[in-house]
């Protein structure tokens, strides 16, 4: 049984079987088709590219400029790992002329290193420190089509969808947060054919095994005396607080994102008018909640009069917050997982929901710069976002720009509708 995410091994024509693949990316790029020697991660990958509207002539945009790259790597989880990643993969790229590569979540590259040859060739195609790798971006590639698939992946010669891509041969993993299970981006070894093996597959799973098994180490769960609380992009929050992970209920999670506003409490009518529209609400309704919540969490995390909590809480949207006030608007990006409590309601949340979304939309909308725009737009919540996607098709490269100004005017046809 052969393995669907691996390309498969070298057989004895390989000339025949490049020549067969790159037919079968013409007759795509062409005309749409998609022939048999494709296998179906590849061809799922070459229709989300050409949904992106990908050029397969194009190449990878730098999105972190020289002065960005730094600040955003030294601070991102993943520096914590370089160490273990360099030492299990460095000398395996630098005695076959490889190259290893450290993404984000969003597919931009933050670590490429190995062989001088090697990355000397790769920065004729943009494979270098801050570019972004993302299938949206840079069509099927392993690293960016691992983070679309959310599992590992390699890509052989001529299923990479960029032409100039298709001498390289690649495999990748993602990097997960051992805690909360987030993405944090992907571990990646890039080269020619001869990587093309189920074992350098295999090599970079157990790369990122290891190196999730490292950051546990080195980021161990809080302790008792903290708390974090995430609430972004999820209907139901889930709060950490000292070896516990709780699933909170869409109430619960309101109760919370309120009290996390008001660290110094609130009294019963305060939170009331928090949490419900109708101003009808009984305090019979709250007191019941707030007893169901408190028995959740254990005794002395939710005290009275007023209500508060009797931990530290750490937010993810304060973590969004923090990093917007100090300028670091893709380090802000990247700690944004979605919207607040997205179906949420109460006042509190929707409040907060607004106020984060238009804090960071501004902040990209100012930057101007068309990869952080790019992943507002392309993302769930930013699908319909005609102020992000006429300031990302103004600064758009020319080549990309034609079909960005034609989501713009469908866009505007559909809201003035």
């Amino acid at each position: 049984m052969t393995d669907p995410w691996a390309a498969p091994a070298a057989d004895a024509d390989p000339g025949a079987r490049l020549g067969r693949l790159h037919r079968a990316h013409e007759a795509f790029t062409s005309g749409g088709r998609l022939d048999a020697p494709v296998r179906p991660v590849v061809g799922q990958s070459w229709r989300r590219s050409a949904r992106a509207r990908v050029s397969p002539d194009g190449t990878a945009p730098v999105d972190l400029r020289a002065d960005e790259l730094g600040p955003y790597r030294d601070t991102h989880p993943l520096a914590r790992v370089m160490p273990t990643v360099r030492e299990l993969m460095g000398p395996y790229a630098m005695d076959g002329g490889h190259l290893l590569a450290v993404c984000d979540a969003h597919g931009r590259l933050l670590w490429v290193e190995g062989h001088a040859r090697a990355r000397r060739r790769a920065e004729r195609m943009n494979f270098v420190e801050g570019a972004r790798w993302a299938e949206t971006e840079a069509g099927t590639n392993a690293p960016g089509t691992a983070l679309a698939v959310g599992r590992p992946v390699q890509v052989f010669a001529a299923e990479h969808f960029l032409r100039p891509v298709q001498q390289w041969t690649c495999a990748a993993a993602p990097l997960h947060d051992p805690h909360t299970g987030r993405v944090l981006g992907a571990v990646d070894i890039t080269g020619g054919n001869e990587l093309a093996h189920p074992h350098s597959l295999a090599f970079v799973q157990a790369v990122a095994r290891a190196a999730e098994s490292q950051l546990a180490l080195l980021a161990p769960r809080p302790d008792d005396g903290a708390a974090r609380l995430c609430a972004l992009g999820r209907d139901e929050a889930l709060l950490t607080l000292g070896g516990r992970r709780i699933r909170l209920s869409r109430r619960h999670s309101e109760i919370l994102v309120a009290l996390a506003l008001h660290p110094e409490g609130l009294g019963g009518d305060g939170l009331l008018i928090e949490l419900y529209e109708d101003e009808s609400a009984h305090p019979v309704t709250l007191r019941a909640e707030l007893t169901r919540l408190r028995r959740l969490l254990g005794p002395g995390l939710l005290c009275s009069r007023p209500y508060r909590l009797g931990v530290p809480l750490d937010t993810d949207f304060d973590t969004v917050t923090r990093r917007l006030e100090s300028g670091s608007v893709a380090a802000a990006l990247g700690a944004y997982a979605g919207p607040l409590l997205p179906r949420s309601q109460a006042p509190a949340a929707v409040r907060l929901r607004h106020r984060i979304a238009g804090q960071l939309r501004a902040a990209l909308i100012a930057r101007g710069d068309p990869g952080l725009l790019a992943d507002w737009a392309y993302s769930p919540w930013g699908a319909e976002d005609l102020p992000v996607w006429r300031t990302l098709a103004a600064a758009a490269p020319p080549e990309r720009r034609a079909a960005l100004l034609a989501r713009v005017r469908g866009l505007d046809a559909e809201q003035r509708a």
